[in-house]
């Protein structure tokens, strides 16, 4: 299952760079020179979603944007945001993110988006060597190319995997790991990040149940879980199938503990409601993340667009501001000094201790913890 995840990842990296080459090939400089962005104090900063309803990854970034702005700073830097939508046609990523870098003049890139468009834009940056930060995508091959232009702000699949199976054993003996997931690219990649710490523990009792066999008959699937008795149930699935079997599993009366990914708390595709539901009961993978931080930014995110944030916003707040901390001790547009001050970063955010590896991943301890709306706990609020 490893193996064939990554072929297919490996075939989808060479389809991504083709189609990047072929844009920057099209009357545009492969390798841009230092970047003339008008005044020294005009920075732009080009972020990318997935679609116009990606409003709380904008959200997110626009008020660390803000905040940067009325703090000021000695380089007498003002940062802009440019956001641009990769939705439409299969390869659109590439194209706005090309024009971000040349028609825009950004000096660094960022953004929330799954796997697959992450990829896009890491080939985007890396031809033209503009530092990409990714705020939402847990997909390790991301890193895998020793890009040294890309850096990711929230734990990969591998790292998310890893605290996974160390909670789980820790109880002693797990029993059966039941495990859920869609047929989707991120499902695919955190299910085959999983299956690598099952082998690497040598843990044979594991029960895998694609979504997909059973969407028609979800009460077939709660009559297997039930059947097998695992000792606990990760979902790998797309927020929406997660909440919908999170609810069934709870009414059935089910008392396994329940696991998933960062990634099921998305604000943009679940209502608030709908991520009260998972309250205590969902535990996820996370860093150390600051109570105070986190109830400074609950508040002000709520004054600014008068609703509580969630992961999305939270993740791309922190690699906003690191971004911004980044330039500032680059202290000029010089992509470089921009990528040299992120590999030697020291940042605390909501989100937990900022740094990086050689690989770009971020370098911190990740453990389990519950959920209470739509946020790890703690914060107390």
């Amino acid at each position: 299952m490893v193996s064939a995840g990554n072929i297919i990842s490996s075939v989808f990296c060479q389809a991504c760079l083709a189609i990047v080459i072929i844009i920057l090939s099209s009357g545009v400089p492969a390798q841009a020179a230092e970047l003339k962005n008008g005044p020294a104090h005009q920075v732009k900063i080009g972020y990318l979603v997935t679609d116009n309803k990606s409003t709380a990854a904008v959200n997110g970034a626009e008020l660390a944007i803000r905040k940067a702005n009325k703090a000021g700073n000695s380089c007498g830097f003002r940062f802009s945001l440019i956001v641009k939508s990769m939705e439409g046609p299969w390869g659109t990523g590439s194209k706005q993110a090309v024009r971000l870098i040349f028609d825009d003049k950004v000096w660094a890139l960022s953004g929330s988006h799954d796997g697959r468009n992450a990829h896009i834009v890491e080939q985007a940056a890396t031809k033209t060597q503009v530092v990409f930060i990714s705020s939402w995508s847990a997909d390790p091959t991301l890193s895998q190319a020793f890009v040294p232009w890309f850096f990711n702000s929230v734990p990969n699949d591998l790292q998310q995997a890893e605290a996974l199976i160390q909670e789980i054993c820790s109880t002693g003996n797990p029993g059966k790991i039941a495990i859920i997931y869609n047929e989707d690219y991120d499902s695919r990649l955190a299910l085959s990040s999983l299956a690598r710490q099952i082998t690497a523990r040598g843990l044979p009792d594991v029960i895998e149940f694609r979504y997909e066999d059973y969407n028609r008959n979800a009460g077939q699937l709660l009559d297997q879980l039930i059947l097998n008795k695992p000792g606990c149930i990760i979902l790998f699935c797309t927020p929406a199938v997660s909440h919908e079997l999170f609810l069934k599993i709870k009414q059935s009366g089910m008392s396994q503990p329940l696991y998933g990914s960062v990634f099921i708390l998305n604000e943009d595709l679940l209502t608030a409601d709908q991520l009260r539901d998972f309250n205590h009961s969902l535990m996820i993978p996370s860093g150390s993340w600051s109570a105070a931080k986190s109830n400074s930014f609950i508040n002000e995110y709520r004054q600014a667009f008068g609703k509580d944030p969630g992961m999305v916003a939270a993740y791309a707040y922190d690699g906003m501001n690191v971004l911004i901390e980044a330039i500032i001790k680059a202290g000029s547009s010089d992509r470089e000094k921009i990528q040299k001050a992120l590999e030697e970063i020291k940042h605390k955010g909501i989100t937990g201790t900022f740094s990086f590896d050689e690989m770009g991943n971020r370098e911190e301890k990740i453990a389990i913890t519950r959920v209470r709306d739509g946020l790890p706990l703690p914060p107390t609020r």
